[in-house]
């Protein structure tokens, strides 16, 4: 029990105060998260909208995504970080209010493409400052950290708005403004160039480093494919397999949240020490393969193995496994190709990375489940996680490791 404890304490020890409060700043942030959830049911319940134009608004909203992720890293190195933190909570607070007073289609589709365009601008910067704000020796754990904020008022976030849309939708719009406005308040007072010397007070000069730009960067680049497939891959959690538990399963509601529930909990609990313990290492490239294996299998195992909840529950205990041991360390490799004078840019790119895969992943998952079942799904994606795990081996075996210690 003592060696455990110490392996929490240490897990969490080492990191900067403004590092903590960062993921403060997110949490707070994140914990409004209630409109993108219940998007769809408020447009289809609420404004009584087809289910194929929610469908193009949400569209609307990962095409926005995309843009805003690639516009915030390239202003994150011209402006710093602190300032397109600010001011994409502001704007981004107010744009979730104006949203919630909309009522016309276009003017719907023309807000969301605003809103998820400077919503997404405060990533790729928000990762520049964790990157910024963290020891080279402990930055992996400082995404971590960051991510269990996110986790964390997730779950907040989305349990607050179910029991919130039940009694008013707009309400969820507020709310959500008015987290993002606090998150910049919060952000100002503790973060500011004026109140924080970790802070920079004007955007670093040019580097001399690896990778000046982005886009020239070859390895990069292919990792910036590579991730855009193995998160094509991992969102069918999201997408395509709650309905396969409802139909395939056959899982109530109730046991497909529980199962959902899982991941966040196993995330919040087992990362930050399991981060601890593997960042001692100095190849992390392999924790990634080993990583995406592990999703390819979780996915895979419906194919193979019989049960209902029991499956679903070793299926989410597989990719939880896989998601800790690769995404944090895809955070190490981005970081470790870049300059104070460059980090947006990479971080933009790789903000844009998943929202590509968050818009096409769960489209052709469902393609794929409508036109040729679960089962030919399931192997598909199985099949495509092994090859970006090969793929990562392969840019292992190309490029230099950085030495975290």
């Amino acid at each position: 029990m003592k060696r455990i404890t110490t392996l929490y304490k240490n897990a969490y020890s080492g990191l900067s105060p403004s590092t903590w409060w960062l993921s403060v700043v997110m949490l707070v942030n994140r914990s409004g998260t209630m409109v993108l959830p219940f998007m769809t049911l408020y447009l289809t319940q609420s404004k009584h909208y087809s289910i194929a134009k929610a469908s193009l608004v949400m569209a609307v909203f990962g095409l926005g995504s995309i843009c805003g992720g690639i516009l915030g890293g390239k202003l994150t190195d011209k402006l710093g970080f602190y300032n397109i933190q600010l001011t994409a909570l502001l704007a981004g607070g107010l744009m979730f209010i104006v949203l919630g007073q909309v009522t016309d289609f276009n003017a719907i589709c023309a807000c969301t493409f605003i809103l998820s365009m400077v919503n997404d601008a405060f990533r790729p910067a928000n990762a520049t400052a964790v990157a910024h704000y963290a020891k080279p020796e402990n930055r992996t754990r400082a995404y971590s950290l960051n991510r269990l904020a996110v986790n964390l008022g997730w779950a907040v976030g989305g349990t607050l708005g179910g029991i919130i849309a039940a009694y008013d939708y707009h309400l969820l719009f507020i709310i959500d403004g008015l987290t993002n406005i606090a998150a910049a308040v919060l952000l100002r007072a503790v973060l500011s160039p004026s109140k924080n010397n970790a802070t920079p007070k004007k955007v670093a000069s040019d580097e001399v480093g690896p990778g000046r730009s982005a886009y020239s960067d070859r390895p990069y680049m292919v990792f910036f494919a590579l991730t855009i497939l193995f998160g094509m891959c991992f969102f069918q959690i999201f997408a395509t397999q709650p309905v396969f538990f409802k139909q395939a399963l056959q899982l109530s509601s109730v046991q497909i949240g529980l199962v959902m529930a899982l991941n966040g909990t196993i995330i919040g609990v087992v990362e930050m020490p399991l981060v601890f313990t593997l960042e001692q290492k100095t190849n992390y490239m392999r924790f990634i393969v080993i990583g995406v294996l592990l999703v390819a299998m979780s996915f895979m195992m419906f194919n193979i193995l019989p049960g209902a909840m029991k499956l679903a529950i070793m299926s989410t205990l597989v990719i939880t496994l896989g998601e800790m041991m690769s995404m944090p360390f895809m955070n190490t490799f981005w970081t470790s190709r870049t300059t104070a004078s460059n980090r947006g840019q990479y971080a933009g790119l790789f903000t844009a990375a998943w929202s590509i895969a968050q818009v096409v992943g769960p489209f052709a998952g469902g393609q794929i489940a409508d036109n040729y079942g679960f089962h030919a799904l399931w192997w598909a994606v199985g099949a495509t996680a092994v090859l970006c795990a090969l793929g990562f081996a392969w840019l292992n075996s190309k490029t230099s490791q950085v030495e975290l210690s």
